[in-house]
């Protein structure tokens, strides 16, 4: 397996990226999911990344917001 884990949300991912970016805002612990999945060894696809990275650009310009 070359170090890469199956992640156990795999199939999840795609709908918490799309009612975060539905919602325009997102929970701690789903920030800090997102993040962990970002960081870790778990094996996500280019386009889970591209998402991801799109969740974290809009953070940072404030366009999504912490619902807690």
């Amino acid at each position: 397996m070359s170090g890469i884990r199956n992640r156990p949300l795999n199939l999840n991912m795609q709908q918490v990226i799309d009612r975060i970016v539905l919602d325009g805002k997102l929970s701690r612990q789903e920030y800090f999911h997102l993040t962990t999945t970002m960081l870790s060894e778990y094996h996500i696809t280019d386009e889970e990344r591209r998402q991801l990275n799109r969740i974290f650009d809009s953070i940072q310009m404030g366009q999504l917001k912490f619902s807690d």
